[in-house]
């Protein structure tokens, strides 16, 4: 069917400018990436955020005081926005793409997990591209995922996936604030390695979204415990998934 199966996360960090606007060249360069990836047999699920920002551009500014009931209201409205962006990207690359919408819950043992599994693989069997994100619609704050880091992961998992790369708008972890001349990226990162004095510099760097280099640092290594070799790189980086999986060192890669 295929040869390899990748997950790839894009944050909201990454497909935004400064003006909090979604960038469709980055889009654009990502679905390019992951066309050429199909042409060598390699099919990928993608993760993405940005629902809420789509919405946002859509509706301006909500008169809801609610911080949650204003969270599911911009992402139910900019949901078929994104999706909108990725259909006709992915069509002008002859590609074809599927929302899929799960909440946490959905990972546990049973008929959801099962029918998520049938999907995705049937979906996969097809070439059709998945597109993953939080449902923000119905999740509530006890079985939301903490960000779509986590979501990644757990897809890579479900799916015995072979790489999961995990997409930011700095280059890696650093071993001090990236903005420092002295500070280098760290390339290889073990599952257990205890790098917590790392986080809190890295952590300042990072944009918008809820997950911060600590999160993407700790799910990384919970799938590389589980042999499933993983990357935190520059999302904005020309080349950036290909280059990974033509193994050229770029970003931190975390793995046994």
């Amino acid at each position: 069917m295929y040869k390899e199966l990748v997950v790839i996360k894009v944050g909201t960090n990454v497909m935004t400018n400064k003006d909090n606007r979604i960038v469709r060249p980055v889009l654009n360069s990502l679905v390019q990436q992951i066309a050429e990836l199909y042409e060598r047999d390699i099919m990928t699920i993608l993760v993405s955020s940005g629902s809420v920002i789509a919405g946002k551009e859509v509706l301006g500014k909500s008169k809801i005081k609610d911080k949650t009931q204003r969270r599911q209201v911009y992402s139910a409205i900019g949901q078929p926005r994104m999706m909108r962006h990725y259909y006709n990207i992915f069509s002008d690359y002859g590609m074809k793409c599927a929302q899929v919408l799960p909440t946490k819950r959905d990972f546990n043992p049973g008929v959801h997990r099962d029918n998520m599994i049938n999907c995705i693989e049937g979906l996969l069997s097809e070439g059709v591209v998945p597109i993953a994100n939080e449902d923000d619609a119905v999740s509530v704050a006890m079985s939301m995922f903490s960000d779509n880091d986590e979501l990644a992961t757990l897809i890579a998992q479900l799916m015995n996936a072979d790489k999961l790369i995990l997409m930011t708008d700095i280059d890696g972890l650093y071993n001090g604030h990236p903005e420092k001349e002295d500070s280098e990226v760290i390339q290889k990162v073990a599952p257990k390695e205890d790098l917590d004095k790392y986080i809190e510099e890295g952590n300042k760097a990072e944009g918008e979204g809820r997950g911060g280099m600590g999160s993407k640092l700790n799910f990384a290594q919970i799938a590389a415990a589980n042999n499933i070799p993983s990357y935190i790189v520059n999302g904005k980086k020309e080349n950036i998934i290909i280059d990974i999986v033509e193994g050229k060192k770029v970003g931190t890669k975390v793995s046994l």
